[in-house]
């Protein structure tokens, strides 16, 4: 009878559990669709139906590590390319599709059955993507061009494989320490610098904070922590700080606009604490003011600069930091207008001034661009990724050229250089060949006597640029060094 009991306990808790799942994934699926609302038809629906049912049918018996049925994974990717990206139809049944091929029994050949040709080449092309993206092997300059040019002959490959990372990173609390680790390493190295390039900047952010979350936890905790202990303060001060501005823009006749403060990420917040050697509490800009108006396409120049002159009637500004990226945008098509003001209360705040058009392409990237050139949004997503594609073939035929614009000029006042071998090292902005060795290690410093720098024959005293290759020439007997420590940007650190 007790054995009896038990089993019908076990069969009900089993039903409920099927239950909760089948609910879960069911909210999932309709959150998914109202995120591609405005912009699919009923043939679309019908599409994404099927790779729905397919990907659910296919991944019935799987489940990921944190316990919860799989179908959930293509799901949240789904929705990231939908509503994060501003991918259309086409990436959302790839989404959905994206991992059939490599952990089921589904073959390409039944993906272009059901799908066409296009969908199955973005599937075979994110199946092969997964041993290319691979950090335990040297990426060299060459190999990281070549990577991404062969990847596939369509770049959603490289779009969905963000999404599919970035839902990875959200869900990494449930893999093994080691397993945490190598994918944060492939994170920073890759795919963080990828989604800036590409400008979609709230995923690279959330990157970048994911990033320390897990490789230095007591870090990511503290500075969460203290961030949450001064909200009050950070809230009553940007209340006070906007009450005047909202008055006059309204007086000015702005009507529909949003001010709100935004703190800055804990990742840029834990850069800046170690690189001005600085605890938490001397971070003074730990937010920036977004001032967001709901401008005519022909009135935003004026209208930006029209807030600016309010923003400056109350607050004393500091020429030396204003950004005009409205008269002429970030080669990535960002727009916005940045000043740094000095507040009532002795304290510097940064204050973006944009549009909403320019809003959503600095947190969407090339996406909301092409969405606002174009009437229809796939067409807008062909012009997009066409565009990027221009980025990843331009003509240089130096790898180390491409890799410098692709992915090394992101962080102004650092630079990285590879090894003869590939690996990448990180100097000060304005650091020498020998920096260079005695980076590598102090011997190799200390027997440094000239360079080559992407081949070419330099003294010690060459400064160094982003992407550069470098390999020390050295001479165990000589006494130079010392000689030429006046050249050393490491050395005169040191002092």
């Amino acid at each position: 009878m007790g054995n009896k009991e038990e089993s019908e306990k076990l069969l009900a808790a089993k039903q409920m559990s099927e239950a909760q799942d089948k609910k879960e994934i069911i909210k999932q699926y309709r959150s998914l669709l109202r995120s591609c609302k405005a912009y699919v038809t009923s043939q679309d629906y019908k599409l994404i139906r099927k790779a729905f049912d397919l990907s659910l049918n296919a991944h019935k018996d799987m489940r990921r590590r944190s316990g919860e049925p799989y179908i959930l994974h293509p799901l949240a990717v789904a929705q990231i390319v939908a509503q994060e990206i501003g991918l259309g139809p086409t990436s959302i049944v790839c989404a959905l599709l994206h991992d059939t091929v490599e952990d089921t029994d589904i073959t390409l050949v039944d993906i272009e059955k059901m799908f066409g040709a296009r969908v199955s080449k973005i599937i075979d092309g994110l199946t092969k993507i997964s041993g290319v993206f691979d950090h335990t092997s040297s990426i060299q300059a060459e190999n990281f061009r070549k990577m991404l040019l062969t990847l596939s002959d369509d770049v959603r490959v490289i779009l969905i494989k963000l999404a599919d990372r970035l839902h990875n990173m959200r869900t990494l609390g449930s893999m093994p320490r080691d397993k945490q680790l190598k994918i944060c390493s492939e994170t920073a190295y890759l795919y963080a610098p990828l989604a800036h390039r590409l400008g979609l900047y709230s995923i690279k952010t959330e990157m970048d904070d994911l990033v320390l979350k897990y490789t230095e936890p007591q870090t990511y905790k503290d500075i969460v922590k203290k961030l949450q202990n001064t909200k009050k303060e950070r809230d009553k001060f940007i209340a006070d700080f906007t009450k005047p501005i909202e008055e006059a823009l309204r007086k000015e006749g702005f009507q529909n606009f949003e001010i709100k403060g935004r703190p800055k990420s804990i990742n840029s917040i834990w850069r800046k604490m170690k690189k001005q050697d600085i605890p938490f509490e001397e971070v003074y800009d730990l937010f920036a003011i977004r001032i967001i108006l709901d401008s005519q396409p022909d009135k935003e120049k004026r209208d930006c600069w029209a807030a600016y002159s309010i923003v400056t009637d109350f607050y004393r500004p500091n020429t030396d930091r204003l950004r005009d990226w409205i008269s002429t945008s970030k080669a990535n098509g960002y727009e916005s207008l940045h000043t740094t003001v000095m507040s009532n209360t002795g304290r510097w705040v940064e204050v973006q001034i944009r549009t909403q058009r320019m809003d959503e392409i600095a947190e969407k990237g090339y996406a909301a661009h092409w969405k606002y050139k174009e009437s229809s949004n796939e067409s807008a997503v062909d012009s997009w990724i066409n565009r990027i594609r221009e980025v990843l073939e331009s003509p240089e035929t130096n790898a180390l050229d491409f890799v410098d614009d692709f992915k090394l000029n992101l962080f102004q006042e650092e630079i990285f250089v590879f090894t003869p071998k590939g690996e990448i090292r990180t100097l000060p902005q304005g650091s020498t060949a020998l920096d260079f060795a005695f980076e590598i290690h102090s011997d190799l410093g200390c027997k440094c006597i000239g360079a080559k720098i992407n081949y070419k024959l330099v003294p010690i005293s060459h400064v160094l640029n982003s992407g550069d290759q470098v390999e020390i020439l050295t001479f165990s007997k000589t006494k130079a060094q010392r000689r030429m420590a006046r050249f050393c940007y490491y050395c005169k650190s040191k002092k």
